[in-house]
């Protein structure tokens, strides 16, 4: 859970600097996100499934 909150923090303090110095956002849009993250959680859903069997 640390590593989520310190990569968190560093990826604000980056795109805060990005922004100071007018430089695009080197990230996907918002809908490129999610779409990883419903790729992370069927992942670890298929992964419980196979445990629990």
């Amino acid at each position: 859970m640390l590593e989520i909150v310190l990569s968190l923090i560093g990826g604000l303090l980056v795109g805060i600097l990005f922004k100071f110095i007018k430089l695009p956002v080197p990230a996907p849009p918002l809908i490129g996100i999610v779409g990883v993250v419903g790729i992370f959680l069927g992942a670890q859903l298929i992964n419980a499934v196979f445990n629990v069997v």
